[in-house]
């Protein structure tokens, strides 16, 4: 039996067109909801230290609103976790944040955070918020994500995206690879960032994988196709791939 593979849907770049022109339009929220219609999961958020897509309210609105499970993507700072511990959002996924970047590069050091991230995640679990981080796919890094106390890590498939040819495989097997560590020491495995119609064949094949999360290019596609038709079709290739893989 195939296991299902889920699609969290991020909005961020939707309050990104909107904060363009300021007002209220478009509402990343009624994007979520539209997802939702078409088959995602659950809704991803990031709320950057400098507001530049997704605001205070919107993550407010979006836990209050949708009925799917919300995912806030944060920085590893004071303000974030007071934030997160006061809206209580579903899950949380810890990323790397520098102030000048265009979007998240690389993953989060777990290792290299490790003390800092030993006590910034205890009252996220306390207050019963799942705890992802966003990283590398490196077995090293797994580790130091389950020492921490991480329920679930999302690997970063920007490099394997990027690439093209033998590269590109390279960094699919090594995704391979710590996807399969990420189940042998019971850490639920996610995946996301920069994947396309083009690239999210290989990765929704890979049954250690339980989630992906898509944005900045589902928004793209919909202005040519409608945020609903976008999802629709990434939720048919996922299921594509997933279902040929099951049945080699």
């Amino acid at each position: 039996m195939v296991n299902p593979m889920r699609l969290g849907v991020n909005i961020d770049h939707v309050a990104t067109v909107r904060n363009a022109r300021g007002g209220t339009k478009p509402d990343p929220v009624r994007a979520a909801h539209l997802a939702i219609q078409a088959g995602a999961d659950g809704i991803t958020a990031h709320l950057r230290e400098d507001r530049r897509h997704v605001r205070d309210d919107d993550i407010t609105r979006l836990r209050a609103q949708i009925d799917k499970p919300l995912n806030f993507e944060m920085a590893a700072t004071d303000e974030m976790q007071k934030i997160a511990l006061k809206v209580k959002p579903h899950a949380v996924c810890i990323v790397p944040e520098k102030r000048k970047e265009r979007t998240t590069e690389g993953g989060l050091d777990a290792i290299g955070g490790y003390e800092h991230l030993s006590i910034f995640i205890p009252p996220l679990l306390d207050a019963g918020i799942r705890v992802s981080l966003f990283i590398e796919a490196s077995p090293s890094q797994l580790d130091a994500a389950k020492s921490l106390g991480a329920q679930t890590v999302e690997l970063h498939t920007g490099q394997y995206c990027d690439e093209i040819g033998d590269a590109r495989t390279v960094e699919l097997s090594r995704i391979l690879v710590a996807a399969g560590h990420a189940a042998d020491i019971g850490l639920e495995c996610h995946a996301g960032h920069g994947l396309t119609f083009d690239t999210v064949g290989p990765i929704a094949a890979i049954e250690s994988i339980v989630e992906l999360n898509i944005g900045h290019f589902l928004i793209g596609e919909a202005i040519y196709l409608g945020i609903e038709n976008a999802v629709r079709r990434m939720r048919m290739l996922m299921d594509e791939a997933r279902l040929e893989n099951g049945n080699l």
